[in-house]
């Protein structure tokens, strides 16, 4: 998530937060109009697909390697997100959108730095998602094709919440992954947070050796997949698994979805990993031996306006060099947080300056903006992980006219 909303994010880590921060205090501090204790929280939109939707988070512990930020860790954690159609469940809690601790962390760390909001001006907990805590999976929705994310460079699993919600909706497991250490915050069970180790302007060599990390994070991810399905319960502290989730994930069908450097994690994990059979990448620049090779399966591009293949040396080489179905999709009047939670969020945010808000999420209304990044996404895995044809790739989207397809 932190990288340049004003340029080609080619992992100038921090740059967007850096500019966000100077377009705000430029204008001043807004005066928000949802406040802790003074109004309802941010929402988030609602998903449209026929599913309910239920999430479980699971602590992994790869102990095959150690930390590769942390010497003092001899083994990597992560926290990762399972989202997958559910049974309805009135009667289970709702699942918040970030822990509580992450939360208030992230209030001091990203949401200061994209949006000038004060610590305590806005009670982040309070936001909630629209699956329920632990719900039976859905028996109706049969075997489910799986979904990896991965978000942005420093940002948590919890930005791409507005689409895995969708997605999972429409019939897919989404499994989101915070990537501990580099991510801004992560929380563990029992409140434990870990922070990122990185400076607000990493080293290129620290950020190809971040998306290394990524790729194995995602990778040993998919492992435990294999075992959940199995019959194993992967958590490290062995808490319940929700009902009917082992046995309920056909990892014949597998795909993997991220936002900047999760795009570009994305790529190289198709590419790495015979298990993956489609990707998408949103606004993210490409690294590591994918951005030179390109791919053989199918991969969608999504970029934001300023974002194109003249400007991006990386993307024209993986275009070039790309054999299998590809497109790619240019949003008129988006920027690179317009493919986060922040589409939907920011303009909640009453006091934040208009040139502020532009940079982050640019002029597309934040309502076509989101209708348009599901729609495609879905289309995209239901045509490759389901056989579903879709007419969406074959031309000009009148159905969502800011959406242009270049050739």
């Amino acid at each position: 998530m932190p990288t340049s909303a004003r340029t080609v994010p080619t992992g100038k880590a921090i740059t967007g937060l850096a500019v966000a921060a100077t377009l705000v205090a430029q204008a001043g501090t807004p005066a928000l109009a949802r406040s802790s204790g003074e109004a309802a929280p941010l929402t988030l939109p609602a998903p449209t697909g026929r599913y309910p939707v239920g999430t479980v988070p699971l602590h992994l512990v790869d102990r095959s390697r150690p930390d590769p930020w942390v010497a003092a860790r001899p083994y990597r954690e992560l926290m990762v997100s399972v989202w997958y159609p559910a049974r309805r469940s009135p009667n289970l809690p709702t699942a918040p959108h970030m822990s509580p601790r992450a939360a208030e962390d992230f209030g001091k760390t990203l949401a200061a730095a994209l949006f000038g909001v004060k610590p305590g001006e806005v009670d982040w907990a309070a936001t909630e998602t629209h699956a329920r805590a632990g719900a039976p999976v859905s028996r109706s929705a049969g075997r489910l094709p799986v979904v990896l994310f991965s978000p942005g460079f420093g940002a948590p699993r919890s930005v791409g919440t507005t689409v895995i919600e969708d997605l999972t909706s429409r019939g897919y497991v989404v499994v989101s992954v915070d990537h501990t250490y580099e991510a801004a915050q992560v929380e563990f069970p029992g409140g434990r947070l870990e922070r990122s180790t990185f400076p607000p302007q990493p080293a290129q060599d620290a950020m190809n050796k971040a998306l290394e990390a990524r790729v194995a994070d995602t990778r040993f991810v998919l492992d435990q997949l294999t075992r959940l399905d199995g019959g194993h319960n992967p958590d490290a502290g062995r808490r319940p698994l929700p009902a009917g989730l082992s046995g309920g994930l056909d990892l014949s069908r597998v795909g993997m979805l991220g936002h900047s450097m999760g795009g570009a994690t994305a790529a190289q994990v198709v590419h790495d990993d015979r298990r993956v059979d489609a990707g998408v990448n949103l606004d993210g620049g490409h690294r590591g031996a994918v951005a030179r090779t390109g791919l053989a399966k199918p991969f969608l591009q999504v970029a934001a306006e300023p974002h194109t293949r003249a400007g991006d040396p990386t993307w024209r080489s993986f275009w070039d060099r790309s054999k299998g179905w590809k497109r790619e999709l240019r949003f008129t009047g988006a920027r690179h947080y317009s493919f986060t939670d922040a589409e939907a969020l920011a303009p909640q945010l009453t006091g934040l300056p208009e040139n502020a808000l532009r940079e982050l999420i640019g002029t597309i209304g934040p309502g076509q903006a989101v209708a348009a990044q599901r729609a495609y996404v879905a289309a995209f895995f239901d045509l490759h992980l389901k056989g579903r044809d879709t007419p969406l790739f074959g031309g000009p989207g009148t159905r969502y006219p800011a959406v242009k397809l270049i050739p």
